[in-house]
């Protein structure tokens, strides 16, 4: 059987985790690489063995070689690289969060119904080994129904620079970036309930803090310390049309005592955390239980849930399984992400 041929554009930092889950599988060949940056382009190529690279990715869509396209590049520029792979009848995977408006993404969803091909957005946690064993459990009413959830991504010092800080190419600061994973797996596990109000905030009281020193940080390439559009932290209340509802709060940089990351769950049979560890709680003859599951990672495996995300979304353009994170979860997710930004703005609660 060929190999599947897969076109990766934007070679930057997250590149890797597709490039590299690319390369271990068997059933893919890394064709070629595109990025504004030339140079960067042919280093990647070069590693990972690309016949071809590009700067425009137009040029890119234009070869029919290509099977695949993995979209790597600010988050403004993805529903424009989206509508056009998928008018050339390739399979996307787009990095995460799908665009950065609502137009957009209703944009991007009619052209996946007209090309009749698969767009998956690149909600990774959705694939992990502790999400997927929760799931089965929800599946089988173990939680009962859920009515609560709490998603905290806090980063005490962390703004990464360069476009992350640039609301123009990346929509939005720590919401937009970290936010989006624990809001997505919470709102997954939840079952996807549609959107009935939300009541925002953002805050930008610290900027990037670049005087802070003997504490290092994740900086991205074009990291300028004088240049940060984006907020500081997040922080909203979701209400779902079922009842049930979340609450969020997601940051940069907050003078907070350490960095905390805590994604649970609470139903009227038990209540489960994602983050920082697996566990479920639940009764059992009137006697409340702590259960830890004995799994090989009780929490995110960065390298591992990549790769579970990559095999799928490859079985996915081989027609042998539908992507768990489809067009239609990540327009619900940009209305969301959208939502709180607007409520934040207009000091308002925002109704669907």
């Amino acid at each position: 059987m060929s190999k599947l041929k897969i076109g990766v554009i934007g070679a930057g930092s997250i590149s890797a985790s597709h490039l590299q889950s690319y390369a271990h599988n068997e059933k893919v060949e890394i064709y070629a690489i595109c990025d504004l940056n030339e140079q960067r382009a042919k280093d990647k190529a070069e590693k990972y063995g690309a016949q071809k690279v590009y700067v425009d990715y137009k040029e890119l869509m234009n070869n029919a070689e290509i099977d695949a396209v993995s979209i790597c590049t600010w988050n403004n520029s993805h529903a424009d690289i989206a509508i056009e792979a998928l008018n050339r009848g390739k399979n996307v995977l787009v990095e995460k969060p799908l665009t950065t408006s609502v137009k957009k993404a209703l944009e991007i969803e009619e052209a996946v119904k007209k090309s009749g091909k698969t767009l998956q957005v690149g909600f990774v946690r959705r694939y992990a080994s502790n999400t997927q064993i929760l799931k089965q459990f929800i599946e089988k009413d173990e939680l009962g129904e859920i009515y609560f959830a709490k998603a905290t991504c806090i980063r005490r010092l962390g703004n990464p620079g360069g476009w992350f800080s640039d609301k123009e190419r990346s929509g939005g600061g720590p919401l937009i970036d970290i936010g989006v994973h624990v809001i997505d797996v919470l709102w997954y596990l939840m079952g996807c309930p549609k959107v009935k109000s939300i009541s925002g905030n953002t805050y930008s009281q610290l900027g990037n803090r670049k005087n802070i020193k003997n504490l290092s940080f994740y900086q991205a390439a074009d990291y300028d310390p004088d240049k940060n559009t984006v907020e500081d932290m997040a922080n909203a209340m979701i209400r779902f049309e079922n009842g049930a509802s979340m609450l969020v709060d997601v940051s940069f940089t907050l003078h907070a005592k350490k960095d905390e990351i805590a994604v649970k769950l609470y139903g009227t049979k038990g209540g489960a955390e994602v983050e920082p560890e697996l566990a479920i709680i639940t009764e059992k003859h009137d006697t409340i239980l702590n259960v830890e599951p004995q799994v090989d990672s009780a929490t995110f495996d960065f390298v591992k849930g990549f790769q579970a995300e990559i095999d799928h979304f490859i079985n996915v353009c081989l027609g042998e399984k539908e992507t768990l994170s489809p067009v239609q979860d990540g327009v619900e997710m940009t209305k969301i992400l959208c939502g709180i930004y607007e409520s934040a703005e207009e000091a308002k609660e925002i109704y669907f």
